[in-house]
């Protein structure tokens, strides 16, 4: 299908980043308004390089089952069942793209998930979180169990080489066998697919630089193969993770006055020795130690990428300047304003639990670190695992009346006045929030968003 876009632009709309948000409003758009010409650029040569890759996140959706972090109060399940109904809506629109035969569901894999915990205090906290949550039909089928040879059954890695309770203490863990192993690459690759299969243009290795306000639309200046290029759009989505902020600023967009990030990066331990990982069926999350900060949360993931099985330990955090994987050192500082200094000071500040966590994990050796996943596996070889780098995440920090600057956990969908730019900025929790937050845009932009595409699958020729 030949698509042709608004006289006077060369876009309708054009979306800066390859990675799962892009690719979500794209195959979107592509459904709702196929006569659009939409663009996608994207600085590296390849879709899915930064947060979206299979090994950059780990890939759980972030349904809540599993998050202990969504639930610091126990007796508290609203964040827990606020993301358990976000992944639903995702689910949905997923499945309606599978069922229209636009999408191939092997990006997907079902996959329990667990929680272990380890001492009296760790074990009250579980067995209040899921008296708490159980209840709810979204949540029906987890279990609770303090017994170690259910334990054994459910992950049988956790309990190998453990040894006597008297050695280890007591220890509780729940599982819900609805869970998810979501490879965000190959889910990138197929909705980017959607929108080119509807005409849709995709140009790799073109970074914008520069955003500029015409009167009826936007100017997108930046580097491309063909040295610098300029392109005229209606409408700009800029989903390009850390390096998001910096192009709103350069837009000079009023709603991000005052915003800062933060970089955080994040490493994991590997085991690609398909005998070992295919005996862990789930992925197994656990407590952040007392003082560490939500990211922290240690989890033992069984992934599925690339037709292998591999397991994942971590994170370990890391520290750069980069704002992404592939960025620059001098990322960071180009964000700031002299509106936001005295923000990230006082976010920083109150965050010093942070910051220690982050100088403890940067000073700990091979040896501290793999002690961490030996809590989890006691009898992992260390000859088969590998310390791997993960996604670099720019932090959002927000402008606050009484606290000066607050450290946000979650990403925020930034529009302008008129509705012609967005941008979405700080760390997603994955999977849960690209769909709900790009149907929310597309309402902003006048555009009812189909939850279910098998519904409306008539209505346009996507794909066909």
């Amino acid at each position: 299908m030949v698509t042709h876009s608004t006289p006077g632009f060369d876009a309708d709309v054009v979306l800066i980043g390859g990675g799962i948000m892009s690719a979500t409003l794209g195959a979107m758009l592509a459904q709702e308004r196929p006569e659009w010409r939409i663009l996608l650029l994207e600085r590296a040569d390849a879709l899915a390089t930064e947060s979206s890759g299979p090994w950059n996140n780990a890939g759980t959706g972030h349904s809540g089952f599993c998050e202990l972090n969504y639930m610091p109060d126990p007796a508290d399940g609203t964040k827990a069942l606020s993301m358990v109904e976000q992944f639903g809506r995702t689910r949905a629109w997923w499945d309606g793209l599978v069922a229209a035969g636009l999408l191939d569901r092997g990006f997907l894999h079902p996959t329990p998930h667990l929680d272990v915990v380890f001492g009296e205090r760790d074990m009250t906290y579980l067995r209040r979180r899921y008296e708490t949550l159980h209840t709810h039909p979204e949540f029906a089928a987890m279990e609770y169990t303090e017994n170690p040879e259910t334990i054994r059954q459910w992950a049988p890695l956790v309990m190998e080489g453990r040894g006597p309770e008297s050695m280890w203490g007591r220890m509780a863990a729940t599982r819900h066998p609805g869970g998810t192993d979501v490879d965000f690459g190959a889910l990138t690759r197929g909705l980017t697919a959607i929108l080119t299969d509807a005409g849709g243009d995709v140009r790799f290795g073109h970074e914008v630089t520069r955003l500029r306000r015409t009167l009826a639309g936007w100017t997108l200046r930046g580097r491309g193969p063909q040295g610098r290029f300029e392109i005229r759009a209606r409408r700009v989505f800029v989903g390009a993770g850390g390096k998001a902020l910096r192009l709103l600023q350069s837009a000079r967009l009023p709603e991000v006055r005052g915003y800062a990030v933060l970089p955080v990066g994040a490493a994991f331990l590997r085991c690609s020795d398909p005998a070992v990982a295919r005996r862990l069926d789930g992925k197994v999350y656990g407590q952040a130690d007392i003082g560490a900060p939500p990211m922290s949360v240690p989890h033992l993931d069984r992934r599925y990428v690339d037709g292998a099985d591999h397991l994942l330990f971590g994170p370990y955090a890391t520290f750069s300047t980069k704002l992404l994987k592939r960025g620059r050192l001098i990322d960071f500082f180009t964000t700031l304003r002299p509106g936001n200094l005295h923000v990230v000071a006082a976010a920083g500040l109150q965050n010093l639990g942070l910051v220690r966590y982050l100088v403890a994990q940067l000073a700990a050796s091979r040896r501290a670190r793999f002690a961490q996943l030996q809590r989890f596996y006691p009898a992992a070889n260390p000859a088969q695992w590998e310390l791997v780098p993960a996604g670099q995440r720019a932090q959002l920090v927000t402008p606050d009346p009484r606290r000066i600057g607050v450290l946000q956990q979650g990403t925020e969908l930034v529009t302008g006045a008129d509705g012609t730019i967005a941008g979405l900025l700080g760390a997603s929790p994955g999977a849960s929030t690209a769909v709900p937050i790009m149907q929310d845009l597309l309402t902003r932009w006048g555009i009812e968003p189909a939850v279910e595409l098998q519904s409306n699958s008539e209505k346009s020729p996507v794909g066909r």
